[in-house]
């Protein structure tokens, strides 16, 4: 089983390396809402490149969004990893696996 990050849709995908049905993981608000927020942030940061903004605002502000999406990939994975693990646990599969292919996609996203 090997989890992907595509895009912000975790996919679970089992040994033959197709998406099993019914894998997408659901966001819930908070997760958007996050996402959003960045959104603004970065229709922000054009604005101000758009008005000559002074360069170190603009970078303070794009290591801001960046900090922000990083926080956002945690989240997600978290909560998937919390998700994968109680359908683990109730089939009786080995969650280690779960566990290191989490922390594999948060170190890729770095």
């Amino acid at each position: 089983m090997t989890l992907y990050l595509m895009g912000y849709i975790i996919v679970i995908v089992a040994g033959n390396n197709k998406p099993t049905g019914g894998v997408f993981m659901e966001y819930n608000s908070q997760v958007k809402n996050r996402i959003k927020r960045v959104e603004g942030q970065l229709r922000g940061i054009v604005r101000m490149m758009e008005q000559g903004e002074d360069c170190k605002d603009v970078i303070t502000q794009l290591s801001a969004a960046k900090t922000a999406l990083d926080r956002s990939v945690g989240l997600i994975v978290s909560m998937n990893l919390v998700e994968c693990v109680r359908d683990s646990q109730e089939t009786g599969e080995n969650t280690e696996t779960l566990v290191k292919e989490a922390v594999n996609l948060l170190v890729k996203s770095r």
